[in-house]
This record gives structure tokens, C-alpha cells and sequence, in this order.
């Protein structure tokens, strides 16, 4: 006899579970829609590959696996595919998550299936891959996929493999009817897994004591082979994973980690079975065995259901009262939940249906103050201090409750079941588990754009950086080329470095200058507010302020590239201006390409357009450069390149600067006013149409042009109320 192990804590609730076991596991029948959520397990959504319109086989793929911990979804049924959309899931919120939606027709069409004879032929990924693609998760837990939870690592050999059969929880009886009606194809799945896990030491399937039935079955059926069938007494929560493991072998997982930490992996029944279909018949995971019961039901049962059934297709064929029914309950009633609406569907891990009614399973009284019993912590199976972790879960104290180790609470109630003074002690902890992921997962995006914020800054300070060094290059290549230039020359060219400095000296009494222009106006401009309102004037004359000094800068600005490029021969002048355009080219296309490789299609349209016109005028460059290289100094061709190129545009640029600057500074306050208004009513007109565009469209772009729009609006409005201050009219 293999030594059994106590666990600390449990309970022993009223276990209700004959009354669905008079009857064996009945068809529950094709209904004539199936909702199939695509999430159905711990890890990342399935993807939906089928679309609306599409017909489909039973056994079908629908959704595929995102990422390791995820697993596909298959058709439950054949029919036709007539929406993937949000449906109401099960869960306690009542929630909507994205379905595929399939109308049966009732012809329940399988796709070819191809199961495998000797299994023990295959390496052990193409049998993991058959699991993966099947769809299996687990059937009696939290659905973890199963696939993932048999890789096991080589640097943690397992030694024992458990086979979940418990089934511990009050009313339940999903797996007790599989053990009882289907042995051999638990059997043949736990063989699956030994192939897949080699333990070296046993094999084990652990069941209560009230299921003698299913014990006889199990044991006959394991009748030479080296599974081991193992029965211990009934207490919950024995069937919890942790639980099971320190009572078949003694072992204690430790806080925070895994079975396979100590050489252990577990399964249930069901993901046994549905292990040996995927296998031996090639058939995916569409169906379960569910428990429909409850004094609300007329025949309590278990239903071999397809995943995607709606409940209340279910609750018909148990002839629900719905008048009796004090509340719904998916799952046991120590750790299911509420339904909030009978048209969720079956998903992989709906082991039973509870409709009790309104004096089975009464609402609990009003939770009293706790009187410190003590009684939650002797009953609690992981050794955890209930009633700490409850003071401390009102408090919003979550360090100290993440030091208690709140996240080893199994939330199955053994504790609330105890106390005296019937506070809702799982629902506490359900809370500040939510609120301390959430606190995680904000903490880990907070990090995430502190990161991205260096890493920016960082950018920007390197490429700071790297212009700094081409221009202190290009300064430095600019004073050794004037050296070289001054030595090679005789005294005659004195004059011109003279004429240089005198150059120089021009531009900063321009500067000067400009600055003394914009003090006046401002002084002037304070004059002018002072004979009316003092704040509507002092805010009319920030405008011109600015833009004299932005005159200034675009004066001094122009002047000292003119002042650059004053030596230069027309030769040089046209090889910088083809270097320039060769390098806008270059960087044109590189841009295209990244555009055309992102999908891009306006931009690319775009950016072609700026390399076909820069292509154009490399060549026009380069027809002047050959033309200026000639030998013919005479030739029409050459004289009107240099007499083109010699034109001086920065000139012209300061003689526009200048112009500009004193019209403006010419401007009293109230006409400055009225020459901004002109400009705003024009920029608006622009907007005005480029926001219709966008609407007629239907371009993203709209929300932010009819934001500049009032933003523009609201400036004008402001500039109106300036000049109405001075007296004027704005037309």
C-alpha cells in the first residue's frame, strides 16, 4: 500500500453529487447556433481564420494559436460561419470577448481525421505538436495549454506523473461519469504521457473514496500496466493541484513555483482523455463532459456537450425552472461563479452547471465583524493567514499582502465556508489579486516609456553631438581653405580680406541696428497703449517685437551666407550646389524605400515624385558644370552659366528681408493688428477647405485639423478684441 499523505486544513461540505450520477452521460444534441469563444484558456487569444459566409466541418481549425502559451480552436459542428464578433463569455462581469459564431446545419460533417496506431513511434515534438494542434487545454483547472505544460526541461527531470481524478468540489460529478463510463480512453491518453514524460519512478492517479465505482473501473483498467490507481479520504480541497501532490507523494511545491519544480506533473482525467482522441483518432478537443444540476433542474445529468453550446440550450434539457432558481452558477459552489446571463456558451473548462434553488443555496446573510476565531486559518489547505490577508486586503495594503504570499490563496473558499461571520473572505483577495496585476502591469508600461524616453533623449543628444562635430569640421576645412587661399595670394589681396572684415562688420551693424529699431518700437508701442487700454496694448505689441527680431535673424542669417559663398568661383559654387542635391537625392530614395517596406502608399507616391525632380536637376547641374569646364572661355553656353550662377539670391533674399522689416517697423500698432488678421483669415480659408477635403474623405487627419481650426478661430478672435481696443475696426 502506497503511504497517503495528510494536507493542512480542509473541510467537509455536503458533497450532493447523486443525484446526476443516476443516469450515464447523455448526447446533449447539436443546438442551432454555436458561440465559440477564442479565448478558452490561460495565455494570448486564438486568431480567427475563417470569415463570415464561410462553411465549415466539424473539427475544422477557426483559430490558430498566438504565441507559445495560447492553443487553436476548432469547429465543434459543421455549418456556416456567420459572424466573428464580440459575444457575452462566461465570467462573473458578464463580459464580452470576440466569438465565432456558427449556425449549424445539422449534418455534423467531419473533416478527415488521421489518428496514429503506435504512438510510441513518434519523437516526442511531433507528439506535443499533435497536442498543440488539437487544441487541448486543461479541463479541470485554470485551462492551461496543455502542450506547454508538458514541455518539460531536461534540467528538471520528472519523476512522478498524477492524474488528476478528484473531482473534489460539492455536486460535480464530470469526471466521476468519464472514470465510470470512459476508463480505457483515460488510460490510453495516460499512456500518451508517459511516452511524452518518461517519469522514472510512478505513475499515479489519484481519487476520493466516495467513488468506489469509478475506483473498480479504473483498476481493472490499469490492470498490467504500471499506473497506479490511488484512493485516499474524501476532504476538499484535496483535488486542488498542490493539495494532490503533498497527498500522494508528501512533496510541498513551493511558494511562488511550479510542479515540475519538484519533479511532478499533473493532469486531469479529462485532458487525459481528450490527450488519447487528439492521438489515437486524430480528432481536436470540441466537446467535454458537463454536469447539469441542482434542485432548479428537473433531471440532473451529465451531457456530452460541444464546446460553443449556449446554457440555456443545456438548461432546456434538464427542464430548468427558472422561478426556482435562486442564481446560476458555473462550477462548483465553493469556487465557480455567478452567470449573470443563461446565453454564455460551454467553453473547454465548463465542468458543471448549478442551478439551485432559492432554499438549496440561499443567499449568505450579512457579513458581521470578524471576532479573530481563528477558525479561516485551520481550515485554510495552503497554510495561509486568512485573516491578516483579510485586514490587510481593506487597507489596500498590498506590499504586506504579497509578503503573507496572497498569490499561493487556491481561492476555494474553505475559509469563507468556516467563518462565523460569513465576510466573503475569497472575494477580498479575488480584489487586491486584480489590483496588484494591475499595479504590476502599470509599473511595467511606466518602465517601458521611461526607456523608450532615454533612449529617445540619448538619440537626440548623439545626433546633436554629430552635427556639432560637422560643423566645427566644416569651420575648421573653412579656415585652413582661407589660410591656404591668403598665403597663396600677394599683397594686392589684402584689400579683399579687408573688404571681408568690412563684410563682417556690416552684418553685425545690421544686427545692431536691428535690435536698436526693436527697442524703439517697443518703447513706442508702450506710448501708444498708454493713451488706451494698458493690457490690450501691451499684449498688440509682443507681435511686431518678434517679428523685427525675426527680421533681424533672417537678415543677419542671409547676409553671412551670402558672405560664404562671396569667394566662391562659379565652378565651385555649381560643384557644392550638385553635391547638395545628390545628397537630397540619396536621402530621398532611402526614405522610399523604408515607405514602399511599410506599405505606405502616399508617402512612397510622394517621395518618388522628389527623386524624379531631383533627379532632373542633378542633371541640369551637371550640363552647367560641363558647360563651365570648356575650353571655349568665349562660348555663349558657359558665359550664361556664370552670368546665372553669379547672381547673387542671398542678396535678394536680404533686400526682401529688409523690405519686409521696414514696412513693418513703418506700421502703427493698430495696422500691424490688422496685417496679422489678414494673414490669420487666410491661413483659416486654408484650413477651412483642407478640413473639407479630409471630411468628404474620410481621412484620420480630421480631428486635428478642426482642433487647429478653433485653435485659429480663438487667436483671430483675440487679435479682433486687440484692435477694437485701439479703436479700430477690424475690416
Amino acid at each position: 500500500m502506497r503511504k497517503i499523505f495528510d494536507i493542512p486544513g480542509g473541510i467537509h461540505p455536503p458533497e450532493n453529487k447523486t443525484q446526476s450520477l443516476g443516469e450515464p452521460i447523455v448526447d446533449a444534441g447539436i443546438p442551432a447556433r454555436l458561440v465559440v469563444p477564442l479565448a478558452q484558456h490561460i495565455g494570448a487569444p486564438a486568431g480567427a481564420i475563417v470569415e463570415p459566409g464561410q462553411r465549415v466541418l466539424k473539427g475544422q481549425k477557426i483559430a490558430e494559436a498566438k504565441g507559445f502559451v495560447s492553443a487553436p480552436v476548432h469547429a465543434p459542428s459543421s455549418g456556416t460561419v456567420i459572424a466573428v464578433q464580440a459575444h457575452k463569455v462566461p465570467h462573473p462581469s458578464g463580459m464580452k470577448a470576440p466569438c465565432i459564431i456558427i449556425e449549424t446545419d445539422g449534418e455534423d460533417e467531419w473533416i478527415a481525421c488521421e489518428g496514429i496506431d503506435d504512438f510510441t513511434q513518434l519523437e516526442r515534438q511531433a507528439l506535443l505538436q499533435r497536442i498543440r494542434e488539437a487544441g487541448i487545454s486543461g479541463m479541470g483547472g485554470a485551462g492551461f495549454p496543455s502542450a506547454v505544460k508538458l514541455s518539460v526541461r531536461d534540467d528538471k527531470p520528472i519523476d512522478t506523473l498524477i492524474i488528476n481524478g478528484t473531482e473534489c468540489e460539492p455536486y460535480i460529478t464530470a469526471d466521476h461519469s468519464l472514470m465510470r463510463e470512459r476508463a480505457a480512453d483515460i488510460i490510453t491518453g495516460v499512456k500518451v504521457l508517459q511516452h511524452l514524460i518518461q517519469p522514472s519512478e510512478a505513475t499515479l492517479i489519484g481519487v476520493e473514496d466516495n467513488k468506489p465505482d469509478a475506483i473498480e473501473i479504473l483498476q481493472a483498467a490499469c490492470e498490467g500496466t504500471s499506473i497506479e490507481v490511488v484512493v485516499f479520504p474524501t476532504k476538499y480541497p484535496s483535488g486542488g493541484e498542490k493539495q494532490l501532490i503533498q497527498i500522494l507523494t508528501g512533496r510541498e511545491v513551493p511558494s511562488g513555483g511550479l510542479p515540475a519544480d519538484v519533479g511532478i506533473v499533473c493532469q486531469n482525467v479529462g485532458t487525459c482523455a481528450a490527450i488519447g482522441d487528439a492521438i489515437t483518432l486524430g480528432r481536436p478537443l470540441i466537446s467535454r463532459v458537463t454536469t447539469v444540476t441542482g434542485e432548479a433542474c428537473e433531471r440532473p445529468r451529465n451531457y456530452q456537450a460541444l464546446i460553443g453550446t449556449p446554457v440555456r440550450f443545456l438548461l432546456e434539457q434538464s427542464g430548468f425552472d427558472a422561478a426556482r432558481c435562486e442564481r446560476l452558477i458555473m462550477g462548483g459552489p465553493m469556487m465557480g461563479f455567478s452567470l449573470p446571463d443563461i446565453d454564455v456558451p460551454i467553453v473547454k473548462a465548463s465542468n458543471c452547471l448549478l442551478a439551485p434553488a432559492k432554499t438549496e443555496l440561499p443567499a449568505p446573510p450579512p457579513a458581521q465583524a470578524c471576532i479573530r476565531c481563528g477558525l479561516c486559518a485551520e481550515a485554510c489547505p495552503a497554510s495561509l493567514l486568512p485573516q491578516q490577508m483579510y485586514w490587510h486586503a481593506r487597507g489596500q495594503e498590498f506590499e504586506k499582502l504579497e509578503a503573507l504570499n496572497l498569490f499561493d490563496c487556491i481561492e476555494c473558499g474553505a475559509c469563507s465556508y468556516a467563518c462565523p461571520s460569513n465576510i466573503p473572505l475569497v472575494q477580498y483577495y479575488r480584489a487586491a489579486k486584480s489590483d496588484i496585476r494591475e499595479m504590476q502591469q502599470e509599473k511595467i508600461k511606466a518602465e517601458h516609456s521611461k526607456a523608450r524616453f532615454e533612449a529617445r533623449k540619448a538619440r537626440i543628444e548623439r545626433e546633436e553631438a554629430e552635427k556639432e562635430a560637422r560643423r566645427k569640421a566644416r569651420a575648421e576645412a573653412a579656415k585652413a581653405k582661407a589660410a591656404a587661399a591668403a598665403a597663396a595670394k600677394n599683397t594686392e589681396a589684402k584689400p579683399e580680406v579687408d573688404d571681408k572684415a568690412a563684410k563682417v562688420d556690416v552684418v553685425q551693424a545690421a544686427i545692431e541696428r536691428a535690435k536698436a529699431k526693436k527697442q524703439a518700437q517697443a518703447a513706442d508701442a508702450g506710448k501708444a497703449a498708454e493713451a488706451s487700454d494698458a493690457s490690450s496694448a501691451s499684449s498688440s505689441n509682443s507681435a511686431p517685437a518678434a517679428s523685427g527680431d525675426a527680421a533681424a535673424d533672417a537678415i543677419a542669417r542671409a547676409k553671412a551666407k551670402r558672405d560664404a559663398v562671396s569667394d566662391m568661383s562659379p565652378q565651385e559654387k555649381l560643384e557644392q550646389n550638385l553635391t547638395s542635391l545628390r545628397k537630397r537625392k540619396a536621402n530621398a530614395e532611402n526614405k522610399l524605400k523604408e515607405a514602399e517596406q511599410a506599405g505606405d502608399d502616399d508617402k512612397a507616391e510622394k517621395l518618388r515624385s522628389a527623386v524624379a525632380t531631383a533627379a532632373e536637376k542633378i542633371t541640369e547641374a551637371e550640363q552647367k558644370l560641363a558647360a563651365l569646364t570648356s575650353n571655349d572661355a568665349d562660348a555663349p553656353e558657359r558665359k550664361a552659366v556664370e552670368a546665372e550662377v553669379e547672381a547673387d539670391p542671398a542678396a535678394a533674399a536680404i533686400a526682401r528681408a529688409m523690405a519686409a522689416r521696414e514696412a513693418a517697423a513703418n506700421q502703427s500698432p493698430a495696422q500691424k493688428l490688422k496685417t496679422d488678421i489678414e494673414k490669420l483669415e487666410k491661413r483659416i480659408a486654408g484650413t477651412e477647405q483642407k478640413l473639407k477635403t479630409a471630411q468628404e474623405e474620410g481621412s484620420e487627419h480630421v480631428d486635428i485639423l478642426q482642433s487647429s481650426l478653433n485653435k485659429q478661430s480663438e487667436k483671430l478672435e483675440k487679435l479682433r478684441e486687440q484692435l477694437s481696443a485701439l479703436g479700430e475696426d477690424a475690416s
